[in-house]
C-alpha cells in the first residue's frame, strides 16, 4: 500500500510579516516565531511584538496553518510575571502551542492549558525521556545529535507502549531537517556569554563559534598554522536528498531552521522541501529532482551544506568560512509605487541600483511575502526600455499580486 504520509508537517520560520506570508505562500503546514525577550533568536527576530499575536494567528489560521511561538530562554525571577502575561496572550489569541525550555514556562503554560512542545535544548534522547516529559508536553522536539534510526526506534516504543501527552494524542516527535547547526549540544553553549557576556541560552548568541582562531603553544608564544581555521564553524543541514528516509523515521513535524534568515530564504527552502515531499507522496521523488532542490538551496544563505548526523557519522565537514556560500545575492533596486490589476503591471520607483530586461528579480512585502519574476516588458513614459536607472519610474508585467511600498530586488551571481 502506497505511504500517504498525511500526517507530515512542514514548520517553517518566521522572523517577520515578510517571512511569514513566504512561507504560508510556499506552502508550509505550520510556522513558529518569536517574540522579543523570550525566543532563541532574540538579536534577529524582534520583528514581533506581544501586539502582533492576534494578526500572526489570524493570518495562520485563514490559510489554515498552524503557529507556534517559541519561548525558549531561559528565565529568571525577574521575567516570570512578563513570562506569565506572554502565556495569556497566546492563549487568549489562540496561538497553537508553545515551543519551551524552562520548567517555569512549561508549568505555567500546563495551568493556562497552553500546549507545550518541548524545545531541543532538552536533550531528549531515548523513550524513557519521552515518556517522562509526556505529562506536560505533546511534542517533543528531540536532540539533534541523534540518528535516523535512533529516531525510529523513539517513534516506534511511542506506538507500542501508547505514550500520549496530555492532549490524549500520541507523542509527537519534531526534528530539524534544514538549516543551520550548532558546535555545541542540541544548542546548549556558553562560550558566547564567556567571551562576550551575550547568552546563547537567552537568545543573544554572539556565534563565536563562526569566527576564525589561531591555535598558540602558550610556553613559546608560536602559534601553528591549521587546515581549517573556522574550527567549530558547522556546515548548514540538508536532507533533500534523503527527505524519503526522513518521512519514513516516524516524526510528525519536519522543522526549516531559520527565524534570522530573509524572507527569500524561507520561501526558496520551504518551496523546495514542500515540493520534495509531494514528490514522494507522488512516487516522483528521483535523483534528478534532488539536484535541482539542491541547486536551488545553494543559491540561498548557507554555510555548506551537510547531513549532519543523521547517518551516524562524526562531523567531518566544517564551513570553512564565516559567512554565507550561497550563490546568489540580492540587490536593493526601488519600492512599488502601484499595481494595475488587469494589466498584471507594477510600477517601481528606481532608487538604488540599476534594472536590466530579463533581469532575474524578487518582490517583497509584508503581505505580499516573496514573488520571483523577470524583468520583462519593461515601459518608461509608455515607452519599451531594456535598461531602467536610478530616479526612473518603470513599469513591468508580474506573476502576481504586489502592494505599494514592495520592495523590488534583483539576484545577481555572488561569484
Amino acid at each position: 500500500m502506497k505511504k500517504t504520509y498525511d500526517h507530515i508537517e512542514l514548520l517553517a520560520p518566521a522572523g517577520s510579516y515578510e517571512a511569514l506570508q513566504a512561507a504560508i505562500h510556499a506552502g508550509c503546514d505550520a510556522i513558529y516565531f518569536g517574540l522579543g525577550g523570550f525566543n532563541m533568536r532574540a538579536n534577529t527576530s524582534q520583528a514581533f511584538t506581544l501586539e502582533d499575536l492576534k494578526q500572526i494567528a489570524h493570518i495562520c489560521h485563514e490559510a489554515h496553518v498552524r503557529c507556534y511561538l517559541a519561548l525558549n530562554t531561559l528565565i529568571y525571577d525577574g521575567q516570570i510575571e512578563e513570562m506569565k502575561k506572554v502565556i495569556d496572550a497566546v492563549k487568549e489569541n489562540d496561538v497553537d502551542a508553545i515551543i519551551t525550555f524552562d520548567t517555569s514556562a512549561i508549568s505555567y503554560a500546563r495551568e493556562c492549558g497552553v500546549e507545550v512542545h518541548l524545545s531541543t535544548q532538552h536533550s531528549v534522547s531515548n523513550i524513557e525521556a519521552v515518556k517522562f516529559f509526556s505529562t506536560v508536553a505533546d511534542r517533543i522536539v528531540l536532540a539533534r545529535e541523534l540518528t535516523l534510526e535512533q529516531i525510529k526506534q523513539i517513534t516506534h516504543e511511542i506506538e507500542q507502549q501508547k505514550v500520549c501527552g496530555p492532549s490524549g494524542r500520541l507523542m509527537e516527535i519534531e526534528i530539524f531537517i534544514h538549516g543551520a547547526m550548532c558546535v555545541a549540544v542540541s544548542g546548549r553553549c556558553g562560550m558566547s556569554l564567556y567571551m562576550f557576556g551575550t547568552s546563547a541560552n537567552c537568545g543573544e548568541c554572539s556565534q563565536p563559534c563562526r569566527r576564525a582562531f589561531t591555535v598558540t603553544d602558550k610556553s613559546t608564544g608560536k602559534q601553528l598554522d591549521i587546515e581549517n581555521e573556522y574550527v567549530m564553524s558547522t556546515e548548514d543541514l540538508c536532507t533533500i536528498g534523503m527527505l524519503d528516509e526522513i518521512l519514513d523515521s516516524g516524526a510528525v513535524s519536519l522543522k526549516i531552521e531559520g527565524r534570522g534568515r530573509a524572507p527569500e530564504y524561507v520561501d526558496e527552502v520551504v518551496r523546495c522541501y514542500r515540493e520534495a515531499i509531494d514528490a514522494i507522496r507522488e512516487g516522483t521523488y528521483t535523483k534528478e529532482k534532488i539536484a535541482q532542490w539542491n541547486t536551488r538551496l545553494s543559491s540561498v544563505f548557507n554555510r555548506g551544506l551537510s547531513e549532519g548526523f543523521y547517518r551516524g557519522e562524526a562531523f567531518k565537514h566544517w564551513s570553512g568560512e564565516a559567512n554565507s556560500r550561497a550563490t546568489q545575492k540580492r540587490i536593493y533596486v526601488g519600492m512599488v509605487t502601484h499595481y494595475y490589476p488587469k494589466q498584471s503591471i507594477a510600477e517601481i520607483s528606481v532608487q538604488a541600483d540599476d534594472l536590466t530586461d530579463g533581469q532575474e528579480c524578487l518582490i517583497t512585502g509584508t503581505t505580499t511575502g516573496v514573488l520571483r519574476c523577470k524583468a520583462e516588458k519593461m515601459m518608461i513614459d509608455e515607452q519599451t526600455v531594456s535598461n531602467a536607472k536610478q530616479g526612473d519610474c518603470v513599469t513591468l508585467v508580474v506573476p502576481g499580486r504586489v502592494r505599494a511600498k514592495d520592495k523590488l530586488y534583483k539576484l545577481v551571481p555572488t561569484k
